[in-house]
């Protein structure tokens, strides 16, 4: 692996395990992650057997829609691998990926994508039982740490709450705002404004600012539309495409023993604090900041959430509310296991699990995360 990707190892080691093994590879993720960057270092060793084609052009789309499998091996000829980059725009890819796995069988398909409603959509059907799928998300604690040291890493943790860990943001120190409001303006909405379903842009970029408003409570789309002057429905409609082109993600309520449990709830976060903060242009440190509370726990959840997809971790994540609102900040369950953690900047504040849920789940185990002890949180498997 060359030096320039050294960040990813872990996903790249992930992507390397599974060549040639008779299934389709899609690597997922968010624009500007770095995608085709890795699978290009993944791919150098192959040299002249790997096949390079681009969803962005025109021709290639063309030729692959609707391709057959007598049209494929022409197009492939003696190649071993082929890698299709941005896959997602092109029509019926799925169809495409499934011939390609099943009639020509010594050749490795790789595809990636930056909208996984798209790719996913056409490939799911076609390549039930014949695909691998990774996540590859904006850079991890845990990778960090690994390329610069849990010490480094622990002195840049407020830096990180301000502005993320995209890779082109890690590796361009004094330029992150700058770049930071590009990436926002430029690729976040890229995949969804060119659905029919998305026709109002404006009301997009509302949805998205009032949901960076509320990160940290819990979200109901009648009061966002509301705001917005928009249907519940189509706030919710919006928000579950902003999931699928990975600017968000939803945190769901947990629900078992407590009678007064909330049952349906939901919290929403980003996939990234730099694009949270990019979205309501405020880039001042937490010192000069009134919204830490939810800083510190969109970036706390986000990481473990990429903790959990870099290790393939077979866990669940939740909050945990009463109507009384009593709440536990984030849950994971992994089979019979529960673990429960509240979320404190401020070590020196007060604060416990509710006894409320610590006696209707005496199994729990858990505890308090703050900026002495956030690592460990982070990095446990």
């Amino acid at each position: 692996m060359k030096s320039g990707n050294v960040m990813r190892k872990a996903v790249w080691e992930q992507v390397h395990a599974r060549l040639f093994q008779g299934k389709a590879l899609l690597l997922f993720g968010p624009r500007q992650t770095g995608k085709t960057t890795l699978m290009t270092e993944v791919l150098r060793e192959f040299g002249d057997d790997v096949l390079y084609l681009s969803g962005d052009e025109a021709d290639v789309r063309q030729l692959l829609g609707g391709a057959t499998s007598t049209r494929l091996r022409t197009i492939i000829g003696p190649k071993r691998i082929v890698f299709i980059d941005e896959a997602q725009r092109v029509e019926n890819i799925g169809i495409a990926l499934k011939l390609i796995t099943d009639q020509i069988g010594h050749v490795q398909v790789i595809a990636t994508g930056s909208s996984s409603f798209e790719l996913a959509s056409s490939v799911n059907e076609p390549l039930t039982g014949r695909k691998y799928e990774i996540q590859l998300y904006p850079l991890s604690f845990g990778e960090l740490v690994a390329h610069h040291g849990l010490l480094d890493e622990r002195r840049l943790l407020e830096h990180r709450l301000v502005y993320g860990s995209y890779p082109e943001i890690v590796t361009s120190p004094g330029r992150e705002a700058e770049l930071l409001r590009l990436l926002s303006e430029s690729y976040l909405y890229k995949d969804l404004l060119g659905l029919e379903g998305i026709n109002k842009p404006a009301l997009l970029e509302k949805i998205v600012k009032a949901v960076a408003l509320q990160v940290g409570s819990e979200v109901s789309y009648a009061e966002i539309g509301r705001l917005v002057s928009a249907e519940s429905r189509t706030v919710e409609k919006y928000i579950d495409l902003l999931e699928k082109a990975y600017v968000l993600f939803k945190l769901p309520s947990f629900s078992g023993n407590v009678r007064n449990e909330i049952r349906k709830g939901r919290k929403i976060y980003f996939i990234d604090n730099g694009i949270r903060n990019a979205v309501i242009n405020n880039f001042n440190m937490p010192g000069q900041r009134t919204d830490i509370g939810a800083l510190w726990e969109n970036y706390l959840i986000s990481e473990r959430m990429k903790t959990l997809a870099i290790g393939r971790a077979s866990r669940e994540s939740f909050f945990w509310r009463t109507t009384q609102q009593q709440e536990v900040d984030y849950i994971e369950t992994a089979g019979d296991a529960l673990f429960a953690w509240e979320f404190k900047w401020n070590s020196k504040s007060r604060c416990r699990i509710p006894k409320t849920f610590s006696n209707a789940y005496p199994h729990g185990a858990g505890g308090i995360v703050t900026p002495g002890n956030f690592d460990e949180f982070l990095l446990s498997p």
